[in-house]
């Protein structure tokens, strides 16, 4: 793969909205490359700042990382764990809710139906918790937001998979929980 090439590439994808590419993805940009020269080509792209290496066989177009720093670790987590469920739980949301005080910095905790882990990057660490709730379960005690890579938990859900795992309640504020959900 050239560097014109690649840019092109990452410019057509981000006006698509793409720019946190697994490392298939690029494969899949540039059929003909064989898997050494591909693997020399992408350690030289990411030398060159072209992209930045976020995880283990995922990259983000570093030139679209600024313009889009507000949901990029998101976007990393879905790219993570390709073809599972993935929902924003526990503590990251329940800080948005303002159900818990301490706000995770840069964490983010995620339930998937993918497997458990954690993931440094260099947008902050990913969490996963593996959920063993079936697809309409997590789609009913889940929200889609326009915008947002990821759904996210309903309120009593995040507090529901914090207590299903085992995890500190201390923090909670019960009354705020109790509270409606807009």
């Amino acid at each position: 793969m050239n560097r014109m090439d690649l840019l092109k590439r990452l410019e057509d994808l981000e006006r698509r909205n793409v720019f946190v590419l697994s490392k298939r993805d690029i494969e899949k940009l540039f059929p003909d490359e064989d898997e050494k020269a591909m693997e020399k080509s992408l350690q030289r792209m990411v030398k060159d700042g072209i992209l930045d290496k976020a995880a283990r066989g995922i990259y983000v177009n570093s030139s679209a990382a600024s313009r889009n720093a507000g949901r990029l670790i998101e976007e990393v987590a879905k790219a993570l764990r390709p073809g599972k469920i993935c929902y924003i739980s526990l503590e990251s949301m329940l800080s948005e809710y303002g159900v818990i005080s301490q706000i995770p910095m840069s964490r983010l905790t995620v339930m998937t139906t993918g497997s458990s882990g954690l993931h440094e990057t260099p947008y902050g660490v990913i969490e996963f918790t593996h959920t063993k709730r079936s697809v309409p379960d997590v789609l009913n005690r889940t929200i889609f937001v326009k915008g947002r890579p990821l759904r996210i938990a309903k309120k009593q859900a995040a507090a529901q998979d914090l207590l299903r795992i085992g995890r500190n309640t201390d923090m909670i504020d019960y009354e705020e929980l109790e509270e409606e959900e807009a």
